[in-house]
């Protein structure tokens, strides 16, 4: 049986059975654990960026993680000695759809999950994030919040890796190639306008685009960057991540795998000449998950997918979409688009 702190307990008490209290956004104090139940919490809320920070520990040992919205990974497994506490702090993007932008609405307000081995909350304060720099994800299935299990986007497990004053509004969108993305109302004519001066812009799409001409994507590619940087903001090129798809000597195959189309269009191969004639920042996951998927081989490489479960070659497992998140941190501060500060290491 899972062991929650008294203070979590003692909340569902003063509460209706199960039913957290609604919280009222308009009140201009924090919001607090009267929210919350021992499975997680609900804030009533507005659409728009919150801080939130948590007070972690219990009588017992413990070990808690936090997800929200869709299945958004926010905070990893945290460990906390029997009556310690340790405060963590993220910030989350509130809006609706919660998840795919042609998705369903989800509910209202923000929703937070307790998880993990032996989850314990003691303390929680949400607020309206004052000073925050946002990264929006433009990009298809293997990068959105995906709505279910087993599958997972790399885009829906990077938060964790963040810290507080920097969130990540997840905008990709599955089945979407850069033509779709372009002429879909609900992608990027919703997104562009969002976009402030200092935010990220990662825009990953490719494997959708098995029937554009190179001319094409390269064009729509260029209109992604130029109208980041209408808005103020910083456009990065991201290559796609493999498909696993292994040769006999336990490379991986120069088409299926590594994004080239049927019209012969080496998708990484044009994000990487875009992006160095545009002077935009290139994070070449490409090559990053090549090098990994190689490494791991082809039955170490099965977990990293969904091979397994689906005999699904393209998209991510939670393991495997957590990897490669941190792929994707481990460029952003290396590159110095994210300051080390508001990044998480483990």
């Amino acid at each position: 049986m899972r062991r929650f702190n008294l203070a979590v307990l003692a909340a569902v008490t003063l509460s209706t059975g199960l039913t957290a209290v609604p919280a009222q956004a308009h009140s201009g104090r924090p919001l607090g654990i009267e929210n919350c139940t021992t499975a997680g919490c609900h804030f009533d809320v507005p659409p728009g960026t919150y801080d939130v920070k948590v007070l972690l520990g219990g009588d017992a040992a413990s070990s808690t993680s936090i997800s929200g919205e869709t299945r958004r990974s926010l905070l990893s497994e945290t460990p906390a000695a029997a009556g310690g506490r340790v405060s963590r702090g993220f910030t989350v993007n509130v809006r609706t759809p919660e998840g795919e932008p042609t998705g369903p609405d989800g509910t209202p307000g923000l929703d937070l999950v307790l998880g993990g081995s032996a989850p314990a909350l003691a303390d929680i304060k949400v607020t309206r994030a004052r000073h925050t720099r946002q990264i929006f994800l433009v990009g298809d299935s293997t990068v959105c919040d995906q709505p279910g299990d087993p599958y997972s986007g790399w885009g829906q497990q990077l938060p964790q890796y963040l810290r507080k004053g920097v969130s990540v509004a997840n905008y990709a969108d599955s089945g979407e190639s850069t033509v779709t993305y372009l002429s879909e109302p609900r992608l990027w004519a919703t997104v562009q306008p969002l976009i402030r001066p200092g935010d990220l812009v990662l825009v990953q799409l490719a494997h959708n685009d098995k029937t554009t001409d190179e001319a094409t994507y390269r064009a729509n590619l260029e209109t992604l960057v130029a109208g980041v940087r209408e808005k103020g903001g910083n456009p990065v090129l991201v290559t796609p991540i493999v498909r696993r798809w292994f040769n006999s000597d336990g490379t991986l195959n120069n088409g299926t795998a590594l994004l080239v189309n049927g019209l012969g269009v080496d998708h990484p191969a044009v994000i990487r000449s875009v992006a160095a004639a545009e002077g935009v920042p290139l994070i070449d996951l490409t090559a990053r998950t090549k090098s990994l998927v190689e490494s791991l081989g082809v039955e170490g490489s099965k977990a990293i997918y969904l091979y397994n479960e689906k005999r699904d070659n393209t998209h991510t497992s939670v393991h495997g979409a957590t990897v490669y998140a941190g792929l994707v941190r481990d460029e952003l501060v290396a590159q110095g688009l994210v300051p080390a500060g508001l990044v998480r290491v483990g």
